[in-house]
């Protein structure tokens, strides 16, 4: 199954991602190419030290659909068939949605439904919950709304700060996300 990694950042979870599928722990897969919406995302490089096609589609004074469809495009010409966004900082298009339905994963540093959006960790410290964590879900035209494919827990410490609380869930969506990508590529074999 060739994956496509779509990040704006550091793309701590798509060297997870990569990784695990270059040491054979997801297998039967390529990442095929990694794409940003930003030229200067640190992850770019990280993809290319391990030899992965690393491409920028600059979002930069564009509409989403336009955007989105040259990225399609890119995606397409490689041969895609399942996406996953690893720290990609902006709403698809229903277009692109549609374009790879049921087949757009994303990781979220909550327990969905809670806390959706932005500063999802500094959500769960403000509304004093005890467990927040992390979720793979696939991805809809909502916001951190599709199915929900994976969870890990993590405890939420009284003397947390957004920050410690960060580090450790992202600790469990490296996890989850190999998790989750590995579970959807056997599947999709044994079908």
């Amino acid at each position: 199954m060739k994956i496509g990694i779509l990040i704006s950042g550091r793309g701590s979870n798509m060297v997870a991602i990569i990784d695990a599928v270059q040491k054979g722990e997801i297998p039967g897969s390529e990442v095929a190419v990694v794409n940003s919406d930003k030229a200067d995302a640190p992850g770019l490089e990280k993809a290319r030290e391990r030899g992965v096609e690393a491409i920028v589609v600059e979002r930069a004074g564009r509409k989403r659909e336009e955007h989105d469809a040259e990225i399609a495009s890119e995606l397409s010409k490689r041969g895609v068939e399942l996406v996953c966004l690893a720290g990609y900082m902006r709403l698809l298009s229903p277009s692109f949605i549609r374009a790879f339905e049921d087949r757009i994963l994303n990781i979220h540093p909550s327990l969905l439904p809670a806390f959706p959006g932005l500063d999802a960790q500094r959500q769960a410290i403000e509304h004093g919950v005890q467990t927040s964590g992390c979720t793979v879900h696939y991805v809809d035209e909502g916001l951190d709304s599709g199915a929900v494919i994976l969870q890990k827990p993590v405890e939420v410490r009284s003397d947390d700060t957004v920050e410690t609380l960060s580090a450790r869930i992202l600790e469990q969506e490296h996890i989850a996300y190999v998790e989750a990508v590995k579970n959807i590529v056997v599947s999709a074999r044994r079908a």
